[in-house]
């Protein structure tokens, strides 16, 4: 049976809920300090029934410290750190928290998301992510090359989910009267020795509510493809073109399938930046009022270096169609993020203030309109195979987040396209996901 509602997933960071936008009056400028701040953020979307919160993050070094003079990259939150907070002001909203194979160890990982599952009684989630830098701040001159960070991921996900899969059910007897603690035939030894890994186990965590935790995953290069189609459930990606969308979201379906999953089974939410108004000029004039206060040098330079284009937007007229170097070299780090915007300019020759005015600071689509014209847009791209759902990146917080929770979610609950109240008591009871089978008992 075809799907009739839609996920929605709040996309946040562990710094501030809106970037680049944070000199706006509407914006907290205190959450990377504030845990009240994020309590009501989760609270929030949690009566808007929000799937899941979706935290970002990376371990990117600054080696140039004037970076940090207008960027509100740091300080900011270790996301496992603040979604164990939020597990208990919180009943029901999944939290998916972003963990990078390329620089944590796998026991450890594991540990903690297991950890983290049982907090919140079966809600947690983890965005495996290979990191697009860092290196610098893990023993390492260089980072490590993009191809092999993916075998890395693999073989870490295989490490992990064994893990997981320790314990069957029961293994933990805890009889006073005999004595026995643990049943050890219900005990599996990893004993994992791999390319990059060699992990003995078992883990000293219970098995996860879930089975695993929810996987998340967002890498969009044909590595980043393979492994979201190999072990992927909610997929956060950057789509601006409805038609590119639905061959991304065809092409991960159809890998998911050839590893042997429902193509159901893995979620494709891409990252919209809504501005919410009652009628289109109210909505056009919070998006106007947004980027009076944003900082447009800033906010090309980081577009510039995040998708690697080769050149410094920043540095180009405003009102002039951009012109690219015949050559771009490959970046290492976000490879998918670089062919979209790179095909976007070299087919549509964008004036730089068009650039400025159609993406987020990291290359999302921005949405401007009602109600209603939200909700049909995003009526067209999920009925159309173009998205199982979307990220949501609000224009500020709280004001964004309280913007969509009261007028859009009851405007998508209207036409059936969003659900009243959530099904279950875990993020897998409310993706409809199964739970993973454990692989060492039946």
């Amino acid at each position: 049976m075809p799907r009739t509602q839609l996920n929605l997933v709040g996309f946040l960071s562990g710094s501030a809920v809106n970037g680049d936008s944070w000199r706006h009056p509407d914006s907290d400028i205190d959450a990377d300090l504030d845990f009240g701040r994020y309590k009501a953020y989760a609270q929030a979307l949690e009566r808007g029934k929000f799937d899941a919160l979706f935290f970002y993050d990376n371990v990117l070094g600054v080696a140039d410290p004037a970076w940090l003079t207008a960027n509100p990259g740091v300080p900011r939150w270790e996301p496992l750190t603040l979604l164990a907070a939020l597990a208990v002001v919180t009943e029901r909203i999944g939290l998916i928290g972003t963990a990078s194979t390329t620089f944590n160890e796998p026991y450890n990982l594991a540990r903690r998301l297991a950890s983290l599952d049982h907090l919140s009684g079966g809600r947690a989630g983890w965005n495996v992510v290979t990191a697009t830098g860092g290196a610098e701040n893990f023993n390492l001159d260089t980072h490590i090359d993009h191809a092999e960070r993916y075998q890395r991921a693999h073989e870490f996900y295989d490490v992990v989910t064994g893990l997981w899969d320790s314990y069957a059910d029961g293994a933990f007897v805890k009889d006073r009267a005999s004595g026995r603690w643990t049943d050890p035939a219900k005990v599996h030894v990893l004993n994992h020795k791999g390319r990059f890994y060699q992990v003995q186990g078992p883990l000293n965590t219970p098995r996860p509510v879930q089975g695993h935790p929810v996987i998340a995953q967002a890498g969009a290069s044909d590595d980043g493809r393979e492994l979201a189609g190999r072990v992927g459930e909610v997929l956060y990606t950057a789509e601006h073109d409805i038609a590119l969308a639905r061959a991304f979201h065809a092409d991960v379906k159809e890998r998911a399938v050839r590893h042997g999953r429902h193509p159901d089974h893995v979620r494709i939410l891409p990252g919209v930046s809504p501005f919410v108004g009652r009628t289109l000029g109210e909505a056009e004039d919070k998006y106007e009022d947004l980027l009076r206060h944003r900082d447009a040098a800033t906010t090309l330079r980081g577009l510039s270096t995040y998708a690697s284009l080769g050149v410094d937007l920043s540095t180009l007229p405003f009102e002039e169609p951009i012109r690219l170097p015949d050559e771009i070299a490959e970046t290492n780090s976000h490879k998918s993020r670089q062919r979209l915007m790179v095909d976007w300019i070299r087919q549509d020759r964008p004036t730089v203030r068009q650039l400025y005015r159609k993406f987020t600071a990291g290359g999302h689509r921005v949405l401007v309109g009602t109600p209603r014209s939200i909700a049909d847009d995003f009526e067209e791209w999920f009925t159309t195979g173009a998205a199982d759902g979307f990220t949501i990146m609000f224009s500020s917080a709280p004001a964004g987040i309280e913007d969509f929770v009261d007028l859009v979610v009851p405007e998508l609950q209207r036409r059936g396209l969003f659900r009243q109240d959530y099904p279950g008591r875990t993020l897998r009871d409310t993706l409809g996901l199964p739970v993973p089978r454990n692989r060492f008992f039946a």
